[in-house]
Parts: C-alpha cells; sequence; structure tokens
C-alpha cells in the first residue's frame, strides 16, 4: 500500500510552492508524529551535524527540537526546484525556554519519491540570538502562518 503525498514530482514552480507551503504548515504544526507522515519510511537526513533515518528517528528527533526550542515558529520559502528535487530557505525563531530568543537561518534540498515523500532531507541552519522585539513572527504557535503574513523576502530576511 503505497501512501500519496501531492503534489508529485516532476514540480512545477507553483507544485514546488504548494510543497514548501505544506512543509511549512506541517512543521508549525510542532507534530512530530504529523510532520513524519511526509517523508518516507527509510528518509535520509542530515539535520545540522545530526544523521538520521526513517520515521521514528525523525519523530524521535523532532520531539526532543520541540522540547527545547519553544514558541516556534516557521517561515520557508522557495529557492529552486527540478524535477524530484526542491531547494529552501527558511527562518525560524524560537525561544530556549531561559528566555532567551533566537532566530534560526538556513537552507534545505529535498528529494521525493514518485508519490510525493520526502526520502532526503539536508538541512545547513545557522542560529542567531535576537531580542523578543526583534521577533517578526508573532501568529498564534502550533498554527500555519497566516495567509496574508509577509514571506522571508518581504521581511528582509
Amino acid at each position: 500500500m503505497s501512501e500519496d503525498r501531492p503534489p508529485f514530482p516532476p514540480f512545477t514552480r507553483e507544485t514546488a510552492i504548494r510543497k514548501v507551503r505544506a512543509a511549512e504548515d506541517g512543521w508549525n504544526s510542532c507534530d512530530p508524529a504529523r510532520v513524519s507522515l511526509a517523508y518516507t519510511t527509510d528518509s535520509l537526513w542530515r539535520n545540522r551535524s545530526e544523521f538520521l533515518q526513517g520515521r521514528p528517528n525523525i519523530v524521535a528527533f523532532l520531539t526532543r527540537k520541540w522540547d527545547h526550542e519553544r514558541e516556534y515558529r516557521l517561515i520557508k520559502e522557495l529557492w529552486a526546484f527540478t524535477g524530484d528535487r526542491i531547494a529552501v530557505r527558511f527562518a525560524y525563531e524560537f525561544t530556549d525556554g531561559a528566555g532567551s530568543w533566537v532566530r534560526a537561518y538556513g537552507n534545505e534540498n529535498w528529494e521525493f519519491d514518485a508519490h510525493g515523500l520526502m526520502r532526503a532531507r539536508h538541512a545547513s541552519i545557522n542560529d542567531l540570538p535576537i531580542t523578543e522585539g526583534e521577533r517578526k513572527f508573532h501568529w498564534p504557535r502550533d498554527a500555519p502562518r497566516p495567509a496574508d503574513h509577509p514571506e522571508l523576502s518581504d521581511l528582509g530576511l
């Protein structure tokens, strides 16, 4: 039994943008089990310096991540696409629980199978301490970014 996660490759600009927004909405849910369903059962990840494979490890990773990264809010933006691959740039903000705010900036390279599931994710991420007053992402936690909220380019990020 296959799992389908449209849109499917090969991507057009429109379908790549839809795929990026679906990923952003999933991650903004901060629900590790839900997010893991967008990946193949044996998906390969590199996140910063951590390497993992498979949905159970993705769930464990995301659980740890969101236990530490509180008040998490993310924006992803399409950078490039071709065939079964998409490149995105992103930024997210969080507090570490001790009251310190951080904005993380990064790039991801994604590869998809024919069913629209991500089989590989390579993420490079840098953290920048910010003050609460420098925050730019203010929609409700565990919710999608509102449709009228500015994109990264619009925010100068």
